[in-house]
C-alpha cells in the first residue's frame, strides 16, 4: 500500500519538532483564524457569528488556516506510539477478500462487486450465471492513480448487454453517469450529468434508463455548496445526447422535493417516488408503460398515494395485484395486497400484519414474500405465501444484520448479505422452494471471534425511557472501570445502527478496549415513534440518551469518564459536538466526523434544505428556539475545559460542507480552557461517504490512536 503524502510530511514534521517517539505535546499553539464582526440577528436575538467568513470555501486565508492545522494535527499524530502498531494491525485486518451481493438478471447473469483486500475500490464482475466464471469488468481503480474518482453506483441492464454507471468526482453527491458496452468491455459515448440522489433504472427494452438530476448550477458558483433545488424525473435513450432526454415527472412547486423512479422487475411499471416533508414518508405515482418491450414512455403519471402521509414501498406485483410495503396506520410495517385500478386504503388486504419488529425491507422470490425485520436492531428474515401464511423463518449465524436482499419473483433464488460486529460480511444464496440456505462467499480474517462477546442491554435514559444498545468486549471482562471504552452513536433520520463489520473493531479490542452501540431515539429501532422521539424540539432526547448510556457504562464499571471516548459522524457527528458542548466533563476523548455542527445556517448549503423535516430551520421562530439551544457551534464557552477532541471533514464534502468543522475548530480551540487538545484535519479527494481504502485505513488510524492516546493507551500489546 502507497504511504501517502500526509504521513510522508507528518513524519518529516516531527523529525524537526519531536525527538523520536516523544509524547504530544501537552499544550498546542493553534493557527490563528481572523474573526469578523458579523452579528446574525434571529426574531430579536444576535448571534455573533466571527467565523462566518469560513463559508466561503474559495478564500485564500481559509485555506491557509486549513494547511497550518492539518501540519499542526500531523506533528501530534506523529509523536502517539501506538499508532504505528494501530496502522500496521488494522491493514492486516483489513487485507481480507470481500463481495457484494449480487445483481440478478432473467437471463441467470450475476453482476457484483468484489476487492481483494487492499484495492482503493471494489471492482465490478459479471458471471453469465451463478456456474460460470466471473470475469472483471470494470475497476474504478484504473480510473484515478490516487482513488479521488468513485465508481458511486452500477445498473445493469435487464438483458446484461449494457451497465450504466455513476462515476464522481471525490465520492461528491454529484455522479456523471457513463454506459459499458458489457461484451466489449468499453464505454459508449452515452454522458449523462448533474446527477444527484438517484437511482438508475432501465426499460425492460434495454434501450434507455429514468434518472433524477438537478439544473446545473450557475456559472461560477462552485458545486459543492450549491444549494440544490428542482429535481426532476427524466428517460434517458441510449445513443442520444442528454439535452434530448425526455421529462417525465416534475413538482415546480416544491422546490425541495426528492423524486425518483423505479421500473417494475417485468417492465410493464415505471413507479415514481416523491419525498417532501418527511424523511420517513414518500408520496407514490405510476406509470403503465404497456408492453415492456415497447414501452410507452408518453403515458401518464398517475397517482397512487399521493398524500405522502405514510411510507409506500412497492415489493412486486402479480397482474393488476400490487404487494406494499407501508407504514400507514402500521408505524413499524406491514405488507398489504392492493391493485392499481383500485388503490384506496379501505379496499387493501392485509397479507403480513405489523408485527413486534420493524419492517426494513421486503422483497418477493419465487411467487413468496421475503420479509426482513429488524427486532430491536437484529435482523429475522421470514418467508411467507401471498396468502399471509408463515412458511419459514431463516436461521441467522448470531446476533447480526442481513442486508443486500437480491431477490426475484421469477426467480427461487435469493442471495443476501450477513454481517455482525465480531464476524466479517458473508454471503448466502438462499432457494426458496427448497428452503435450503448454502454460503456463496465467506471471507477469512486474521483475528480470533471466540475471545470475544456482544450483549444487548438495556438502561433507564433522564426520562426514564428505556434504550436498547450492544457492548462488545472480551469475554470474562472485570468490570472494574478501567477499561477504555469508545461510545458510538448516531440518533437521527429514522436510522437503526446494526451490527456490522469494521475492521477496525478487532484492533481496539485487542488493545483492551471495549465498544458500544445505543440504539437512540431519533434512530428506527422502534418504528416511527421512537425516530418522532428524537426529531425537531424534541432532538434534546438524543443527546440525554447518549449521556445516560455513558453514565450506564460508567455505573456498571465498564469504564471511568476518562477512559470513556465518544464517536459520531455526519448527524452523529452533531450528537458528539452537542454531547461535549453540553457535558464536557463526562467524556474522555471524542471524535467529530462531518458533522452538521452550525445548526443555524446548515439549510443554506448544498443538501441541507432537506434535512428541515428532521431538524426544524432558524427561519422559523419556534425551530430557532430549539435549535440555538444545542447548536454545538453556538454552544461554545470560553473558559471551559473540553476533552481532547479530534474533528474530520474534507473539502470534497458537499453534503455536510465542510464550513461546520472550520467554525467548529476555530471557535473551540480559542475557548479551550486547558491544555487538552483540539486537533482538526482535511482531507482532499474524499467526500461525505467516500474515501479509498488507503485513506480510509490511514483516517482510522488517526482518530483510535488519538483517542487511544487520551484513554491512557500508551504502548501497543504484546505479540500476538
Amino acid at each position: 500500500m502507497n504511504v501517502s503524502l500526509r504521513v510522508l510530511y507528518g513524519l518529516a514534521a516531527m523529525a524537526l519538532t519531536l525527538p523520536a517517539w516523544a509524547a504530544p505535546p501537552n499544550a498546542l499553539t493553534y493557527p490563528p483564524a481572523h474573526r469578523h464582526s458579523t452579528v446574525d440577528t434571529y426574531f430579536g436575538t444576535k448571534v455573533p457569528a466571527p467565523y462566518q467568513w469560513m463559508d466561503d470555501l474559495s478564500s485564500k486565508a481559509l485555506h491557509q488556516w486549513v494547511a497550518e492545522e492539518n501540519k499542526l494535527t500531523d506533528a501530534y499524530l506523529a509523536g502517539i506510539p501506538v499508532r504505528g502498531w494501530i496502522q500496521q494491525r488494522l491493514t492486516k485486518l483489513w487485507n481480507y477478500p470481500k463481495e457484494s451481493t449480487p445483481d440478478q438478471l432473467a437471463n441467470g447473469m450475476l453482476f457484483f462487486r468484489r476487492n481483494s483486500g487492499l484495492q482503493n475500490q471494489s471492482v465490478v464482475y459479471v458471471q453469465d450465471s451463478p456456474k460460470a466464471k466471473a470475469t472483471a469488468l470494470l475497476d474504478p481503480n484504473s480510473l484515478s492513480t490516487d482513488g479521488s474518482v468513485a465508481l458511486a453506483s452500477i445498473a445493469p441492464s435487464p438483458n446484461g448487454k449494457y451497465m450504466a454507471y455513476g462515476l464522481s468526482n471525490g465520492g461528491s453527491d454529484w455522479r456523471t453517469v457513463h454506459v459499458l458496452d458489457v461484451k466489449g468491455k468499453h464505454p459508449l459515448d452515452d454522458t449523462v450529468r448533474w446527477v444527484k440522489f438517484s437511482g438508475l433504472s432501465w426499460t425492460h427494452d434495454s434501450k434507455g434508463f429514468f434518472y433524477s438530476r438537478y439544473p446545473e448550477p450557475p456559472k461560477g458558483e462552485k458545486a459543492i455548496s450549491q444549494a440544490v433545488v428542482h429535481q426532476k424525473l427524466y428517460y434517458h435513450t441510449l445513443g442520444t445526447p442528454q439535452s434530448g432526454d425526455k421529462l417525465i415527472f416534475a413538482l415546480p412547486n416544491s422546490p425541495h422535493a426528492f423524486i425518483g423512479g423505479s421500473v417494475s422487475e417485468d417492465g410493464r411499471y415505471l413507479y415514481v417516488f416523491v419525498q417532501k416533508d418527511s424523511i420517513s414518508n414518500n408520496a407514490l405515482y405510476y406509470e403503465d408503460l404497456g408492453n415492456p418491450d415497447q414501452p410507452n414512455l408518453d403515458a401518464k403519471v398517475k397517482p397512487l398515494y399521493p398524500k405522502g402521509n405514510a411510507a409506500y414501498q412497492p415489493i412486486g406485483h402479480v397482474g393488476n395485484t400490487l404487494y406494499l410495503q407501508t407504514t400507514l396506520n402500521a408505524p413499524r410495517g406491514k405488507i398489504v395486497a392492493t391493485h392499481f385500478n383500485d388503490p384506496s386504503p379501505a379496499h387493501w388486504r392485509t397479507v403480513v400484519p405489523q408485527a413486534k419488529g420493524v419492517l426494513a425491507n421486503a422483497a418477493m422470490a419465487d411467487g413468496k414474500i421475503l420479509a426482513n425485520y429488524r427486532v430491536v436492531a437484529k435482523s429475522q428474515v421470514k418467508v411467507f405465501s401471498t396468502q399471509g401464511k408463515l412458511l419459514q423463518t431463516l436461521k441467522l449465524p448470531t446476533i447480526g444484520s442481513v442486508g443486500g436482499l437480491s431477490a426475484r419473483n421469477d426467480s427461487p433464488t435469493v442471495y443476501y448479505a450477513f454481517s455482525s460486529f465480531l464476524y466479517p460480511t458473508t454471503i448466502y444464496r438462499y432457494d426458496v422452494a427448497t428452503g435450503k440456505t448454502v454460503v456463496a462467499f465467506k471471507p477469512k480474517v486474521d483475528f480470533d471471534p471466540g475471545k470475544y462477546q456482544t450483549r444487548q442491554v438495556f438502561y433507564r435514559s433522564k426520562d426514564g425511557t428505556k434504550v436498547p444498545m450492544f457492548i462488545v468486549a472480551r469475554k470474562g471482562i472485570k468490570l472494574d472501570g478501567r477499561h477504555p471504552t469508545v461510545l458510538y452513536g448516531y440518533g437521527g433520520f429514522d436510522i437503526t445502527i446494526t451490527p456490522s463489520f469494521n475492521p477496525m473493531l478487532p484492533v481496539w479490542l485487542e488493545l483492551g478496549g471495549v465498544y458500544a452501540v445505543p440504539n437512540l431515539r431519533g434512530g428506527g429501532v422502534y418504528g416511527q415513534a421512537w425516530h418522532h422521539a428524537g426529531m425537531h424540539g424534541k432532538k434534546q432526547n438524543v443527546f440525554d440518551d447518549f449521556a445516560w448510556a455513558a453514565k450506564y457504562l460508567i455505573h456498571k464499571g465498564y469504564t471511568s469518564s476518562k477512559r470513556l471516548a465518544i464517536q459520531g459522524y455526519s448527524n452523529g457527528g452533531l450528537l458528539t459536538g452537542a454531547s461535549l458542548t453540553e457535558r464536557p466533563k463526562l467524556f474522555g476523548a471524542a471524535y467529530i466526523g462531518h458533522g452538521v455542527l452550525d445548526m443555524l445556517h446548515y439549510q443554506k448549503f448544498s443538501g441541507g434544505a432537506f434535512w428541515v423535516p428532521e431538524y426544524g430551520s432558524s427561519s422559523s421562530r419556534k425551530a430557532f428556539q430549539w435549535l440555538i439551544k444545542y447548536s454545538p457551534l453556538q454552544n461554545i464557552h470560553a473558559g471551559t475545559c473540553y476533552p481532547p477532541t479530534y474533528i474530520t471533514t474534507s473539502w470534497d464534502d458537499d453534503r455536510v460542507v465542510p464550513s461546520h468543522e472550520f467554525k467548529f475548530a476555530a471557535k473551540i480551540q480559542r475557548a479551550q480552557g486547558c491544555d487538552n487538545p483540539i486537533l482538526l484535519h482535511t482531507t482532499g479527494g474524499t467526500s461525505h461517504t467516500y474515501m479509498p481504502t488507503d485513506k480510509m485505513i490511514e483516517q482510522d488510524a488517526d482518530v483510535w490512536a488519538f483517542q487511544a492516546w487520551n484513554l491512557g493507551i500508551k504502548k501497543a500489546p504484546r505479540a500476538r
